[in-house]
């Protein structure tokens, strides 16, 4: 009997697709206005993983156009100091996106400081004010991770329109946003989460099993109706017997890509959409402000 394997939604790709497509309307606009797009990441501290974060990020921004303007603040940095930049980078005409990379150190307040940046240039698109947007369905910068999601399945043409969607996870990064969008690309959802009783009678429903929990290994193929959609939003650190470190996801992706129809791989598949998404929503802004401001006749 022949083993079947799933097919690959590779994020990796459609991310250079993405950037090729932000990199002409920037050449396009800037040519218009006089200035590229600015997006500012504010990090705190010396986290490592944060750091090689932050890097890629200003990797992606050159590589398209958009002009970075970071700020790397000593760990000791204060609540107020952090609020007072958000404050300038708001008043600044040459910043569109503005995001606080987590986690922060223990004594800031990480909701307070998103709470305190322009809705419209919230380019993690976590603001209440955008995540209103989205639940009213107005237009607004959407949560960078479920849009990367739902732009890597439009892309592969699957369909969500009266399909079961199970999304296994519930925070606000991922889990909530995320229902919301399936719901409105008429998809019949249900959030389930790491305390859900039996939650392999649950996943087993899903065309569509979206696996947002931070939990390696969570979702095992007895938990998957054949033919379903993958996607694996888990970036879990783990260390191995060889003592090295590897990054995996949420599923037992050898297994599954025996029973799935469509699978994500880790790293490559939601990872680079998200960093795509971040890119798009600062260009939205940038367009946004050329059109509010008369200097752009936006669509």
């Amino acid at each position: 009997m022949e083993t079947k394997t799933a097919k690959i939604l590779d994020g990796k790709a459609l991310a250079e697709k993405i950037y090729q497509e932000l990199t002409a309307q920037i050449t396009e606009t800037q040519a218009k206005i006089g200035r590229p797009p600015g997006l500012a990441v504010l990090m705190v501290g010396d986290n490592p993983a944060s750091a090689a974060y932050v890097g890629n990020k200003e990797k992606a921004c050159a590589k398209v156009g958009i002009a970075s303007f970071g700020k790397h603040f000593p760990t000791e940095t204060t609540q107020e100091e952090l609020e007072e930049a958000i404050a300038q980078l708001n008043q600044d005409e040459q910043v569109d996106g503005i995001l606080v990379q987590l986690p922060l150190p223990p004594h800031l307040d990480a909701v307070k400081l998103l709470h305190q940046i322009e809705p419209d240039k919230d380019a993690d698109g976590l603001h209440p004010v955008n995540l209103g947007r989205l639940v009213r369905g107005e237009r607004g910068l959407r949560s960078c991770t479920p849009a990367g999601v739902m732009r890597l399945l439009a892309e592969y043409e699957i369909s969500l329109r009266g399909k079961q969607a199970v999304v296994v996870g519930r925070s606000i990064l991922v889990g909530k946003p995320m229902a919301l969008m399936l719901l409105e690309a008429d998809a019949t959802v249900t959030i389930a989460h790491s305390r859900s009783q039996d939650l392999k009678s649950i996943t087993q429903n899903a065309d569509l099993l979206i696996a947002a929990a931070g939990l390696p290994g969570l979702i095992t193929a007895d938990m998957v109706k054949p033919g379903a959609v993958v996607v694996d939003v888990g970036m879990n650190r783990v260390t191995g017997a060889n003592g090295k470190s590897r990054l995996v996801g949420d599923i037992d992706y050898p297994s599954i890509a025996g029973v799935a129809e469509y699978i994500t791989p880790v790293p490559g598949g939601v990872g680079p959409m998200t960093v795509a998404l971040l890119l798009q929503n600062t260009v939205a802004s940038y367009l946004q402000t050329a059109k509010e401001s008369g200097v752009l006749n936006v669509k």
